[in-house]
């Protein structure tokens, strides 16, 4: 059987990472949770993820300027994880928009966990 990947989630409630943990695991995700971008960068610095969701506000460090870090980073699989925005997105952005600021994909807030599933299936293959 395959390894689980694993999920690296960058989001500050904590009433939505419970429920996102809650859906992963049922499909035998792995999921580590970061209240900010910093943590984010400070996890990804000692462990390997398949995948990144990130909220784009955050305190600390949002989720666009942690996605440009990331993708400037020196080391070749880290910097091209691949990293789904999660967002109320009341700045209106495009798809287009969110992947000039790094992104593969986009899920719109409040969180459809049956969206969130097929996307993250979608991209981890």
């Amino acid at each position: 059987m395959n390894n689980p990947k694993k999920i690296l989630v960058g989001e500050d409630s904590s009433v939505i990472i419970n429920l996102t943990k809650s859906i992963l695991s049922f499909e035998n995700y792995i999921m580590k949770a970061a209240k900010n971008g910093k943590q984010v960068l400070e996890l990804l610095e000692t462990e390997e993820f398949d995948l990144i969701l990130m909220d784009l506000n955050m305190p600390v460090l949002d989720g666009a300027s942690c996605t440009k870090m990331i993708r400037n980073m020196d080391d070749p699989i880290k910097s091209k994880l691949p990293i789904i925005a999660i967002s109320g997105n009341m700045n209106n952005y495009t798809m287009d928009e969110f992947r000039k600021m790094g992104f593969d994909d986009f899920i719109q807030k409040p969180l459809n966990y049956d969206k969130l599933l097929a996307t993250v299936k979608k991209i981890l293959g």
